[in-house]
This record gives structure tokens, sequence and C-alpha cells, in this order.
């Protein structure tokens, strides 16, 4: 019996995704509050599945196949449901599935940044009073997301996500891939029941690997609409904004995981390999992610002509997610983030996420002449202005990002 306690979480995560898929497969009618909750659960609980089958698939695969395997896969829950929205927009452009899709999208990016950066970096510092330093291999995801980072401030200049936006954001990350293939090839950092997979004879650990892949890929696919739809209608029947739920709520599902293997590297002395493994995710989502929203929109629309439909909100929404990104660029050039820096991310994250939603409780709804929708562009003035006084303070923060490769920087890895 001991011998299968390392696949107790295994089977605990099936388990928990049961019900969802067997709602999903009998088409089982629920509230709307019961069906986001089961098939939510059902995605986070695929979502582990997903993410230790990646880990023991690195046993089995080329560098440069791991990368794009691990790469796709990784975003597949918060694609499922982004696509989701983006496809129904296409479908019923009049609904508001598109400001879903961008909502989700821009929620799922700041939260990587704003908490989950922000979290890695203060568990090091309790542990060891020191900034977190990521290795030199990480300079090439950190010069990546800069140049996305960069052309995302593009889509609310111009005001639209167009098919090409998302050639060019595309072309980044198969960019990116490509010359990362290319570094040497490293053990994999697995841990629980991904390194005990792994560590099975190669016939048992492809069987065991390929099923758990596929088993969790259809869990998501078959309850990504029911989750979708299911959060929507709750927002409308409990009377919460549903805008606010499928832009924070779905994200924590899908994100989850990905936190809670990162949280485990942090407290285990791991800061600089917890903070790489987020900051690649979030390369990830600001590449293949964005860029797949308008690839998506103009299949389901049947047409390149028109881009997804937003209107200002959705643009300033995107605006804040840029801004922030910059902001964490520039802390980032140095391959170090301190206990201050995270801090920084954290109080702004948290502020524009309550700021809106507390200026509208006002007496008037506004505050120094501001309304609530005008807090999103002000707190984008203010990740700019703090990302322009970080490299006023070091102006050759950015000019160290693009050296040459070299030597590993001493710290937490």
């Amino acid at each position: 019996m001991s011998s299968l306690r390392p696949l107790l979480p295994i089977f605990i995560a099936i388990a928990f995704t049961v019900p969802g898929v067997g709602a999903a497969l009998l088409h089982v009618e629920l509230s709307a509050p019961l069906t986001a909750v089961v098939a939510g659960t059902a995605i986070l609980a695929a979502s582990f599945l997903l993410l230790w089958a990646c880990d023991a698939a690195q046993a089995d695969v080329s560098q440069s196949m791991a990368l794009a395997a691990v790469a796709l896969i990784a975003v597949l829950p918060e694609y499922a449901v982004d696509m989701y929205f983006t496809w129904q927009a296409g479908q019923h452009p009049e609904s508001d599935y598109a400001h879903y899709a961008i909502a989700n999208m821009t929620g799922a990016n700041r939260l990587i940044i704003g908490l989950g950066w922000a979290v890695i970096a203060a568990i090091f510092w309790f542990r060891s009073r020191g900034a977190v330093v990521i290795g030199e291999d990480r300079r090439l995801e950190v010069r990546f997301l800069s140049a996305a980072t960069l052309y995302a401030f593009a889509i609310p200049i111009k005001g639209s996500l167009a098919w090409y936006d998302g050639v060019v954001l595309i072309g980044l990350f198969v960019w990116y891939l490509i010359i990362a293939g290319g570094r040497p090839q490293t053990d994999p950092d697995a841990e629980g029941p991904g390194e005990y997979i792994a560590k099975l004879p190669k016939a048992k650990r492809r069987a065991t690997t390929i099923l758990l892949l596929l088993f969790s890929a259809g869990a998501i696919i078959a309850n990504a609409e029911r989750f979708c739809e299911g959060l929507v209608a709750t927002g409308k029947v409990l009377g919460i904004n549903e805008f606010f739920l499928v832009q924070w709520l779905a994200p924590i599902a899908s994100e989850a995981p990905e936190f809670a293997v990162a949280v485990m590297f942090a407290l285990r002395a791991k800061a600089g390999l917890a903070l790489g493994s987020l900051i690649s995710s979030k390369l990830n989502q600001w590449t293949l992610l964005v860029g797949m929203i308008p690839a998506v929109y103009a299949v389901s629309a049947g047409t390149l002509a028109h881009p997804l439909p937003m209107d200002e909100l959705q643009m300033h929404e995107i605006l804040l997610t840029a801004a922030q990104s910059l902001l964490a660029v520039v802390m980032l050039a140095a391959l170090r983030l301190s206990i201050t820096q995270a801090v920084l991310l954290f109080v702004l994250f948290t502020s524009q996420l309550l700021a809106p939603v507390l200026v509208h409780q006002l007496a008037g709804g506004e505050v120094w002449g501001l309304h609530a929708d005008q807090m999103h562009p002000l707190f984008s003035l203010f990740y700019l202005v703090a990302a322009v006084s970080l490299i006023a303070d070091q102006p050759r923060r950015l000019i160290g990002l693009w050296r040459s490769v070299g030597g590993s920087p001493t710290g937490s890895t």
C-alpha cells in the first residue's frame, strides 16, 4: 500500500473530476451556481493531473519537444475557457462574450504577476530575508516577455485586437520555442506524483503519462462550456457582476495548480525555480493565449475583415495589463525580484482590483472627480510611472537585459 502512496493525489484528483465529467456526458441539468462549482472543480482537479503528466513527460521527449508540449498543454485550462468565450463571440457578435474573453485573459495575466510573483518573493524573504534571483537561462523568457509587452501597447493605442496581432504574438512564441529548444538539456524538476511517474519503467511511464494527458484534457474540454455558462449565469442570478467573476474566479481555478507547485518550490528554498516557472507561464499566456483570441474569433466569425468587438472598457483592461507587465519586466531586467518590488506589485494589483468597487460605493460614485470606470486608466499610469522611475534610477537596467548570456548569478535557484 505504501508503494502506491505517491499516487494518492492522482486518485483524489480523478475522483474530483468524476462529477463534472459525468454531469457533462449525461447532460445533467443543475442550478447555475452548482454547475459552476461542479464544472470548475473538475477543471481544477484535471489541471493538477495535467501538471503531473507534463512533469513526467519530460523524461521521454527531447528538450525542444518538451518545451513545446509543456508550453501548449500548460495553458489548456485557461485556453479552454477563453477560447470558448471567443468562439461564442464570433457566433453571437451582439453578445457580451467578447468582453468575457478579454476579461478572462487580462485577469489571468494580471493574477500571475500581482499575486503569484509577489507571493513567491514574500515566501523567500520570510525564509532568507533576501531577494529571489532567477537563473541566467531565464533571461530569454524575460526578453521575449518584454518584446510581447511592448507590442501589446499597440492594441489599445490602435483600438483593436486583429488577426495580424495574433500572427505577431504567436510568432514571438514560436520564435522563443525555437531558440529555447537549443538550450542544453537539464534534468526535469518533477516533484510528487510527477516525479513518481517519471521513475516508472519506460512502458508503464509512457502509458500512465498518455492516459493522464488524455483524461485531463478530456475533462477540461468537457467542462469548459458548462463552467463558463454557469459562471455567467451565477453572476446574473446572484446579482454579482459577471464580468468580475469571469475575470477573477475563472483564472483562479485554472491557475491554482501552477501556483500551488510554485509555492511548494518556494517553501523548499527553490524560489528561483518557482518564480522562473511563473515567468514562463506569463510568457505563454501573453503570447500564445492572447494571440489565439483573434485567430479563433476569425474562424468562428468566418471573416478576417472584422476584429474582435471591444469597447473602451476592454481597451482599458488591456492597457492596464500591459502596464503591469512592463513594470514587471523592468523589475526582472536584473534577474532578481526584491521584497520591496514584490510588495509594490501586490499593492498595485489589489488596489486596482478594489478601487473601482470602492469608488462605485461612494456617495456620488466618484473620488477626486474620477468615476469607477476611470480607475483602471489611473492605475495604468501608476504602473507606467513606477516603471519609468525604476529605469531612471538604474538606466543600465534594460541594457543588461539584452546583453549576451553569460555566467549564472548567485542566489536562489
